[in-house]
């Protein structure tokens, strides 16, 4: 089918971490990836300095961690390798004014997320390595998958290979954070920036949440209670993602009842029609030309007002969590743990459940026998 390729996968026998003993690391930002890297690093035996605005919250919790936090243009002229891991949106007045000085040749210049380089909001001197890891995960998940000796995927890029080997200290880092643990697959910066915000807008982000205010609606409006309308189209979502993150959409379409699979295949795709493809498509174009950038960089530059109003209301709204707290079950054990709420940081991040081994296809025949593989299964199965 169109876009099946082969990618190399890098591991840790790709991953030389000895490539940056002897070599410093700043950390620009101690948000959600921020923090992660630089634990991670350090318990890996990298010097790491943590670069940040003095007298912050993030210092403060930086400081309390015993590493080494520094003003950010100090953190920028002391490292070989500077990684930027602030918002998208301040990536461009963060490095024009603390880091930009200290990028001179020989030094390299490193990102989580190819926003700003692919835009042109920054553009790195000759004769520096720039480079990209980006874990494919909230950075409190790189941390904790870290500490529990596994790691998440990333992808790896190099945008300029002045040294001519830009590539191999990127994955010494991605090494250092663990991620060589599980995998690293190479790509490029256009390709993960884009593909990284068409997924957020149409499924992760955008289409999910649209998704489910939808249908919570039509059941609301239609007179069936907000709780149930919440269970039905909210809660019972991340019971459904489990199943498809341990085994893809065959596992979870096995796990559910034939009630379902069948609605599943005859009603899912007549929601997708023509004309919602046509809109994939726009919104995939406007990414790709840059429009969408402009539009959320003239917004933050204007203070964020339309971002901030849309907060409110979409916070207002009537599907709210503590709908299905009060009788909210206790999580089974196949589902692995609760989801948290937002950790404490400028953002933090929402940890999903503990990540169970995934499944290789539809589960053996023994293990349909005694159920052993945990999952809710048909009655005639």
């Amino acid at each position: 089918m169109p876009g099946t390729s082969s990618l190399r996968v890098y591991y840790d026998a790709d991953a030389d971490l000895g490539r940056l003993r002897g070599r410093t690391v700043a950390i620009i930002g101690y948000g959600s990836q921020g923090h992660a890297h630089a634990l991670n690093l350090r318990e890996s035996g990298v010097t790491v300095i943590v670069g940040l605005r003095p007298g912050g919250g993030s210092w403060a919790r930086a400081t309390a961690e015993k590493l080494d936090v520094r003003p950010v243009a100090d953190a920028a002229r002391a490292a070989n390798l500077i990684m930027m891991l602030v918002p998208d949106q301040d990536g461009r007045a963060v490095y024009e004014q603390d880091v930009a000085a200290a990028v001179v040749p020989g030094k390299t210049l490193m990102f989580a997320h190819g926003f700003n380089v692919h835009f042109k909001q920054i553009v790195p001197p000759t004769g520096v390595d720039v480079s990209m890891v980006a874990p494919k995960s909230p950075g409190h998940l790189v941390r904790s998958e870290f500490q529990a000796g596994r790691g998440v995927p990333a992808l790896v890029a190099v945008e300029r290979d002045a040294s001519d080997h830009a590539l191999a200290d990127a994955l010494a880092y991605a090494a250092g954070i663990g991620c060589t643990r599980a995998g690293v697959l190479p790509t490029t910066f256009r390709e993960e920036t884009e593909s990284d915000l068409f997924g957020e807008q149409v499924v992760l982000c955008g289409g999910v949440t649209a998704l489910i205010k939808a249908g919570f609606e039509t059941l609301v409006a239609a007179g069936y209670a907000p709780e149930l309308a919440y269970f039905e189209c909210l809660h019972e979502l991340k019971l459904i993602v489990d199943l498809m993150y341990r085994g893809g959409m065959k596992f979870m379409r096995y796990s559910i009842s034939d009630t379902a699979e069948y609605g599943d295949y005859t009603r899912g795709p007549t929601l997708i029609t023509s004309a919602v493809r046509a809109r994939m498509q726009q919104i995939l174009a406007d990414i790709q030309s840059g429009a969408f950038a402009r539009e959320w960089i003239e917004e933050s530059r204007q203070g964020g007002p339309n971002f901030q109003r849309m907060r409110r209301e979409q916070n207002d709204h009537l599907i709210r969590e503590d709908l299905g707290r009060p009788r909210r079950p206790p999580a089974p054990r196949w589902a692995g743990a609760p989801v948290r709420g937002p950790a404490s940081g400028p953002r933090g991040d929402i940890t999903p459940g503990v990540r169970g081994a995934p499944a290789r296809g539809t589960p053996g025949p023994a293990a349909r026998a005694d159920r052993r593989d945990g999952g809710p299964q048909r009655a005639d199965r």
